[in-house]
Order: C-alpha cells, then sequence, then structure tokens
C-alpha cells in the first residue's frame, strides 16, 4: 500500500501482489490483431473480461504500492537493426511482473522479450497495444492486474523499433473524476522514448489529423545500442554554483536560421547547439539553461481551430512525457533513438568546453489542456484523480494553478515517484547537472489545490541521494502564489529571484525611491535569502529571461505588441518596468539610440556586479528584438529565431565585445561572486541620502581584503543630468582605473584590466554607469 508521500530508499518495493493467472488463461483473453493475412479481431461491441480484476460487484482490491523507481536498462551490444515488419504469430503473452514501470526487457533469459507494466489504480482494465514502427497495428492482449499494477510481457517481440501505447477503461462516465476512454491508445507515462512526427512543425504520414485522434505519440525503446561511449577522459564540470554564468538558450531558435551555416537537417537541433559551443565559449557563460527538452506537441495549438492556431510552439512549455527527449531536436527527422544519442553528444560537448547543462523542467502541468479543451494523451485517460488536481468543490473540474488548464498532482506518492525517477533519469541516462524547475509553487500543492508547508516532493527530491548533488533552481511563483525567498529550500535550492529583475529594471529606468532596494539587489537580496544556512548564489540574478521584452526591446517599447500571438494583445504580461528613451519601436534618432545603448550597458554591468548567480538570455549579446512581442513562444519564424548574421554586425559595433568582456571580467574577478554575504568590512556604500526619494544615484566600493584582483568602484547613475562625484581614497600606493564607462563609445566604453588612471573627480553622465578598479601606481 502506498503509505507515505515521503519515499525514502525502498519505501515503494513492497507489492501486494494477486494471485498469478496461469499463462494459457491470460493468452484465451488476448486479443491478437493480426496483419492482413490474418486479420482476426474482437467483434465489435464486446467487451473482454479484463484479466486478473474483480468482478464489477467485488469490492476494489486494497491499493498497493506502485513499484520502484526504474532502473537504467541494461544494452545489448551493437546498434538498433532496421525495423522489419512484426509478425504476430511469432508473438506469445505471459503474464510479466509488475515492476519496472514502463517497457522493459525480460528479466527471464528464459523466455526473451519485452515486459509491460503500467500503474492505473482505478482502472477496470488495461489492454495493450503493440504496432510496428509504421503505427500499423500487431496486437492487442489485455494485461494482467497485480495491486495498483497491469502488467504483460510479450515473448518474441523485438528490443527495438516497436510501438506501444495502451486502451484503459474504468467505472463512470467524464461526469466523475475520472476520463476514460477505452478506445484511444494512450501514451505510456514511463515511456523512455517517445515517437511522433519526424520533422519539428511538419506534419506527416504519422498523423491522423483528420480524426479525434490527432497527433499520434507512441512510446518506444531501444534495448539494443551499445551503452553510449562518454570517453575515457570525460568529466563532468561540477562548477560551484557561486561561478556559475548562465545563459538561458532554446534549442529549437537558436540554430533554426539559415543564417546558422549549418546543413538543414541540423538546425534547430541538438547537434546544432553542439556545433556552436566555440560561440558559447567565446561568449564567457559556463552552464546553458534550456528551455524544455521533453518531447511535446509543438503542434498542440493546431488541434482545434482557435486564434492562435498558426503558432508552433518554440518553447516547449507542454510536456506530454517526462523521460524522452523531444525527437524532433534530433538532426535530419532519424526519430527517437538517434535523437536521444544526440541529446548526449551535445552534452558531452558541452562539457568538454567547461559548460553545464541545466534543463528547464515542466512538472507543473501537462499538455492534455483543461476542461474546456480536453485532450486525452496519458496521464489523463490512465489515472486523473493520482496526476492532476482537482476542485475541492466539484472534482470533475480539473484546477489551473499552471494557467495552462490543468495542474498536475505532484504530491500524490505515485506521481512524486513517476517525476524524481524523471529527474534522476535526466541526471544518470544524459548527465545533465541541474533543473529550473516552472511554476514550481505548483508543485507545493496537494491534491485539491492547498500549499503545503513541506511538500513532500521537494523534500524527496531534496532527499535524494543523486539529485541533491545537482543544481535545483526555482521558478517560485504560479497563478495563485508568489514565493520569491520563501520557496521551500532545505538550503538546497536556488530561486529565480523576481525581486532583482524588477528592482534593477525600475531603478535604472530612474523610477524614484528605489535606491536602497537596488543596492539590496547588488549585495545579493540578503532581505531574501540570509536565512539559515543560504547564501547569495541561491539568488539566481536575471533581468531578461525568455518570459519578456529582450535587451534591446526592454529599452525600445513601453508597451507589449503582441497581436501577432492572435490573441488581441492580451496575452504576456503588462508589468514590464520597461523604457524606450522617447519613441516607441525602431528609430534613426541618434540620441535616442545612444540612450538605448547606454541602458543596455548599465543594465548588463548592473548584472555582472551583483552578489549572486547571474543568468542572461541568449541573443541579447547581439541586441536581439522581437519586435516587442514579450511573449513569442508560438513562432517558429525570423520572429524568434538567433540571427547569427547580426552576431557579426554585433562583433564590429563593438557590442559583443562589451558584454562577452564584462562576463569574462566576473569570472576572473575574486570580489564578484562571493560565498557568502557581504559585510561592512567587505563594501562601503558611500550615500547619506537613501531616504530621499529623489535620489537616483548610487555608488559604493568593494574592498580587496587579501583576496586579490584589486578593490572596485562603482557608481550607476540612473538622473537625467551629470553628476560631478569626488572618488573615494584609493588603497595605499594605488590609483583608480577605469575599466567600463558605459557613455563612451566602443572601444572605450570597457578597457580590460582599467585605462591608465582617472582623476579624482568625474562626471557620471546621465543614464550612464561606471566601474573603476584599483591598481598598482607603479602599473
Amino acid at each position: 500500500m502506498l503509505r507515505s508521500a515521503a519515499l525514502g530508499p525502498g519505501a515503494c518495493s513492497s507489492i501486494q501482489r494477486a494471485p498469478t493467472q496461469a499463462p494459457q488463461t491470460l493468452r484465451r483473453a488476448q486479443r491478437t490483431v493480426m496483419q492482413a493475412a490474418r486479420g482476426s479481431r474482437t467483434p465489435a461491441g464486446q467487451e473482454p473480461t479484463p484479466a486478473g480484476a474483480p468482478p464489477a460487484s467485488a469490492p476494489a482490491a486494497a491499493p498497493a504500492a506502485a513499484p520502484a523507481a526504474p532502473a537504467a536498462v541494461p544494452h545489448k551490444r551493437g546498434r538498433p537493426a532496421k525495423p522489419k515488419p512484426l509478425d504476430a504469430t511469432a508473438l506469445t503473452v505471459e503474464p510479466g511482473v509488475a515492476e519496472p514501470l514502463g517497457a522493459s526487457p525480460s528479466a527471464d533469459a528464459k523466455i526473451p522479450g519485452v515486459n509491460f507494466a503500467l500503474f492505473a489504480p482505478n482502472a477496470t482494465s488495461v489492454t495493450l497495444c503493440v504496432h510496428d514502427w509504421d503505427d500499423k497495428p500487431v496486437m492487442e492482449t489485455l494485461m494482467q492486474r497485480t495491486g495498483d499494477v497491469w502488467h504483460a510481457l510479450v515473448a518474441g517481440l523485438p528490443q527495438s523499433h516497436v510501438l506501444y501505447g495502451y486502451k484503459v477503461d474504468g467505472r463512470g462516465g467524464w461526469d466523475t473524476e475520472f476520463r476514460w476512454d477505452k478506445h484511444k491508445i494512450l501514451l505510456d507515462p514511463y515511456a523512455k522514448l517517445v515517437r511522433g512526427r519526424a520533422v519539428f512543425g511538419q506534419r506527416d504520414a504519422f498523423e491522423q489529423w483528420k480524426t479525434k485522434e490527432g497527433s499520434v505519440f507512441r512510446g518506444t525503446f531501444d534495448f539494443e545500442s551499445e551503452p553510449f561511449d562518454w570517453g575515457a577522459g570525460y568529466a563532468r564540470p561540477n562548477i560551484p554554483l557561486k561561478d556559475l554564468i548562465i545563459a538561458e538558450l532554446p534549442v529549437r531558435t537558436f540554430t533554426a536560421s539559415e543564417s546558422s551555416g549549418l546543413p538543414a537537417g541540423q538546425r534547430g537541433t541538438y547537434k546544432g547547439l553542439a556545433e556552436k559551443v566555440e560561440h558559447l565559449k567565446e561568449l564567457g557563460v559556463n552552464a546553458v539553461e534550456l528551455l524544455p527538452v521533453f518531447e511535446y506537441d509543438e503542434l498542440e495549438f493546431q488541434r482545434a481551430k482557435n486564434p492562435r492556431d498558426h503558432m508552433v510552439n518554440v518553447w516547449g512549455y507542454s510536456h506530454l512525457n517526462f523521460f524522452a527527449p523531444m525527437s524532433r531536436f534530433g538532426s535530419d527527422g532519424a526519430g527517437p533513438v538517434a535523437a536521444a544519442r544526440e541529446f548526449k553528444e551535445m552534452v558531452k560537448a558541452l562539457h568538454g568546453a567547461g559548460i553545464e547543462v541545466i534543463v528547464d523542467v515542466v512538472y507543473n502541468h501537462t499538455v492534455e489542456g483543461g476542461d474546456d479543451d480536453p485532450y486525452l494523451l496519458s496521464w489523463r485517460g490512465i489515472d486523473t484523480k493520482a496526476y492532476y488536481q482537482q476542485d475541492p468543490e466539484a472534482y470533475t473540474k480539473l484546477l489551473n494553478y499552471s494557467g495552462c488548464g490543468n495542474t498536475v498532482n505532484a504530491n500524490h506518492p505515485a506521481t512524486l515517484q513517476q517525476i524524481v525517477a524523471s529527474l534522476r533519469w535526466w541526471v544518470e541516462e544524459y548527465h545533465v547537472d541541474g533543473f529550473r524547475f516552472d511554476l514550481a509553487p505548483c508543485l507545493c500543492r496537494d491534491e485539491r489545490g492547498k500549499m503545503l508547508t513541506n511538500p513532500p516532493l521537494i523534500r524527496a527530491i531534496t532527499k535524494d541521494p543523486v539529485l541533491s548533488k545537482v543544481k535545483l533552481i526555482s521558478e517560485p511563483w504560479d497563478i495563485g502564489a508568489y514565493m520569491v525567498g520563501s520557496f521551500p529550500n532545505w538550503d538546497v535550492w536556488a530561486e529565480w529571484n523576481g525581486k532583482y529583475r524588477d528592482d534593477v529594471r525600475r531603478f535604472l529606468r530612474g523610477d524614484g525611491g528605489l535606491k536602497s532596494e537596488f543596492a539590496t539587489r547588488l549585495a545579493g537580496s540578503a532581505d531574501l535569502y540570509h536565512t539559515n544556512n543560504r547564501k547569495p548564489f541561491h539568488s539566481i540574478n536575471f533581468v531578461i529571461a525568455h518570459d519578456g521584452f529582450t535587451l534591446a526591446d526592454q529599452v525600445a517599447y513601453n508597451e507589449k505588441h503582441n497581436d501577432a500571438n492572435g490573441e488581441g494583445n492580451r496575452d504576456g504580461t503588462n508589468d514590464n518596468f520597461s523604457w524606450n528613451c522617447g519613441v516607441e519601436g525602431p528609430t534613426d534618432n541618434a540620441a535616442v539610440q545612444s540612450l538605448r545603448h547606454r541602458q543596455m550597458r548599465n543594465m548588463h554591468l548592473a548584472l555582472m556586479l551583483s552578489q549572486g548567480t547571474p543568468m542572461l538570455l541568449i541573443g541579447d549579446e547581439y541586441g536581439q528584438s522581437r519586435q516587442g512581442n514579450n511573449n513569442y513562444y508560438g513562432h517558429n519564424t525570423a520572429l524568434t529565431h538567433y540571427k547569427w548574421d547580426q552576431l557579426e554586425q554585433a562583433k564590429e559595433n563593438g557590442w559583443f565585445r562589451f558584454y562577452s568582456e564584462l562576463i569574462k571580467f566576473r569570472r576572473q574577478h575574486p570580489l564578484l561572486g562571493r560565498a557568502e554575504f557581504l559585510t561592512n568590512e567587505d563594501v562601503t556604500w558611500h550615500e547619506d541620502r537613501w531616504d530621499d526619494p529623489e535620489s537616483r544615484f548610487l555608488a559604493f566600493t568593494l574592498h580587496d581584503r587579501g583576496q586579490g584582483g584589486g578593490s572596485l568602484y562603482a557608481a550607476f547613475n540612473a538622473h537625467s543630468f551629470e553628476v560631478r562625484i569626488t572618488l573615494p581614497e584609493p588603497p595605499r600606493g594605488q590609483k583608480w582605473c577605469r575599466v567600463v564607462d558605459t557613455n563612451l563609445a566602443p572601444p572605450k566604453d570597457f578597457t580590460p584590466g582599467g585605462n591608465a588612471g582617472v582623476e579624482p573627480v568625474y562626471l557620471v553622465q546621465p543614464y550612464s554607469s561606471i566601474l573603476l578598479i584599483a591598481k598598482d601606481k607603479a602599473a
């Protein structure tokens, strides 16, 4: 029985087993859909008796514990053979075993084949559907039940190039808390690979768009390939969180453009990203945070006619499986097995360059929609009650704290176990270095949406011997909760710091009364994170992320311009705290352009000088624009594609040099990226007007107390007029040298190592900032 949501080692290894049914009895219950030569089917409308299930009048069996998380699947030698037609006459069905969940090679050497196991506690029957690689039906067979798990072993089944799914039925209709459809083939939640259409955004023969089936996704497996060769000299980077500089990066749009210079079949793929590792090294980042890479349906908006049916989902925040890599991020439409291998090759290439891989994961909702747009693809048709939070006033309705129609019931023991197994799979099989959890407060709610103080899932992840060693980052808000600084953390979890973003944007655009808040954010947000054993690096600092304006648009638009999204400009946030510097959108006005460039430099300098872990958005290094669209998730077009030709222009005009050199300066200077919060001995704030709402100037000195690198002085002027300052005395025997003045044109805006020295009185120009470094006078 599932006793506790706090799953410790072995907590779910014990299963209450029903009496084993004789193989011949199970075979009599088998329904085999033969290929054309045989063609025998169960008569229409005839319902077979579920193997091993109690009669309808019998009381339900006590629920049994879901099996332990599946171990990594052993591989045989060689690459998977090319798919061959499946002969149903060569297949036989055995009872199989209830663990591990999903598809696994037979553990009995005397009966080679594949075992299938599905957790479906409220089902009255489960039918395993086996298809060939072209999705033609080969066999259907009822599965045996042991406790809450249905299972069957198909002897003689090949070890690759097989598709499968389940038909699940239960008591009650859609007016209950369940969503049964005994005719629908559902995707296995534990499928390690998923096959759908071959090419990103393109419907093909594998689809069934003229039926209610819509997009078709089938589970598959590969138990034949050799284990991936990570290489004898391979090692994970294992970079401390305090030393990370993270680039948020979408796999699809990063190399989708022809300007990437890649062959057409490699654009927008894992392989394409691997080919661009040198750019990431030149940029200076040492971690990428990949937008979702779990299998998802990029054409989900086209299931029915609606204002968004022209959109193609390039962000991927809508998983249909938690274990399988997005197969259409593989090159040349080669399919899920090749895509999984190329994902590992990408990780290996990034690790070889000293770059960690953090994956954005979406366990808060799924692709299956809400009550207004129900979509049965997997979890919803298997057990709505176990997998989704339901309205306590009307269990037939789903709760929607994600804003996407449903909310995963993450703290149900079986769902919790599935999520933990998924995370471990990505760490152990794909070698990812951490996770960013989308809308993480959803994962802190119980089955009726109530917020939990010590959510079992978060605790289980934190205490897991594997997961506790990787980076864990929460997006600490959802539709109903804002938990910045208060997300359950056990001194392990870091957080996207939304207050950092807002305070930095507002101060630098000239809002009054924010000087103290701006200083607090630069110093590591001690008001939020200086509790227990939390450190400044638990604050993930960012000014720009995939949600919202790009850096260039942040200084070019006061209002969002999302009309292309098809929702009348209603989608996307209105709280951007942006400033167009006098003109909305593109302009030839030289003064406005100059001011915008200064503001972009100011925000980047603030980010690189702040204590905490900085995160930036890929593309800002060349000044990408989305034309004022701050919610561009559905555009597989030039609007979202990384423009490699514009990167070359940015290298010529000096912006890329400023952006990347400042990143490298941060990585090299010991006073930045500290492990502890600043003390009075570490920093001097040159301020006497903290409470003056009209003061928009902030200056401070970070003291070199033996760490090395030299003391630093920084000043930010968000006034519309210049400010004359007298610099503090530099350390004995040293002088102040200019590293950054955002008012100066390239290349003088950034001087590596500092210039020859500055005068004691400095004019900080309007909307500009400076960074000075103390160097020996003899230098």
